[in-house]
């Protein structure tokens, strides 16, 4: 049985228009857009979650 995923708000989302969610996984994250949640998320590994997140806090996006 697969547990139901506990997403919050990513602290990268600028405001409430543009909002991104999060979930933290045991081995990586899962995402989606807060305006279309019913379009489902995506899952990143946790290499993948961590080259992301350090691109993000370099400001190469």
């Amino acid at each position: 049985m697969r547990s139901a995923l506990n997403f919050r708000k990513s602290s990268y989302s600028p405001n409430e228009s543009a909002c991104v969610e999060v979930a933290d996984l045991p081995h990586g994250a899962a995402i989606r857009d807060t305006q279309n949640r019913s379009l489902g998320h995506l899952t990143f590994g946790a290499a993948e979650w961590r080259a992301f997140l350090r691109t993000l806090r370099k400001g190469r996006f």
